[in-house]
């Protein structure tokens, strides 16, 4: 759920990339990080594990807008993909606003993509949130290597509520900004239609 801050008069929305182990989750938020204005950012927080990080910023782009006269303020997370780490996981995923699940589009981690999505369903019932109506989109990334899986058979098996699709090769940052401005877009659109609660913002 938002939290509204009247002091300063921002709405704060949670976003969170999931997926699979190396997936591309932390390369996705590294590149809007680098390539994002400085004075629209915060620092970026990273914690590290064995083989993986996690990574935390929040953003105040100027080109969203207002919500009835409130500024926009973005927080964007990753998840450690393995699934050992799933409490810090679950924990991340508390209060999201919208997904971004970053697919591997390598034929030897689609089952990895299967779990990872089934524990996505799972954690968000644990956290209080719907599956079926939280904001999300879905990103096919790796799509530049030879064994990468077929479009077509990706979105067939990964594709669960007609969420926008994106390709993407995230070093490059090919789709990088398409996946996060069709995330944001389906969620500032909940916001706007009060599909997603909004919560004042603890003193």
């Amino acid at each position: 759920m938002p939290y509204i801050n009247y002091a300063q008069r921002e709405i704060t929305c949670k976003l969170v990339y999931y997926g699979p182990g190396l997936g591309g989750k932390t390369t996705n938020l590294q590149w809007i990080y680098e390539k994002t204005n400085p004075g629209a950012k915060g620092k970026l927080v990273t914690l590290a594990t064995e083989s993986e990080r996690t990574l935390f910023f929040d953003l105040l782009p100027i080109s969203l807008g207002k919500i009835a006269g409130f500024s926009v303020r973005l927080q964007l997370y990753t998840v450690p993909g393995q699934i050992f780490y799933d409490a810090s996981r679950k924990l991340i995923l508390k209060g999201a606003d919208g997904v971004a699940f970053v697919a591997d589009s390598q034929k030897e981690r689609f089952e990895a993509n299967l779990e990872s999505l089934k524990n996505l369903q799972i954690n968000l019932k644990e956290n209080g949130l719907d599956f079926a109506t939280i904001p999300y989109v879905l990103q096919l990334n790796k799509r530049d290597l030879p064994n990468a899986l077929p479009v077509d058979f990706l979105v067939q098996h990964l594709r669960l509520k007609g969420e926008p699709v994106i390709e993407a090769v995230a070093p490059k940052g090919i789709g990088v900004f398409e996946t996060f401005k069709a995330l944001v877009k389906v969620t500032l659109a909940a916001l706007r239609s009060g599909a997603i609660a909004r919560t004042p913002a603890k003193a």
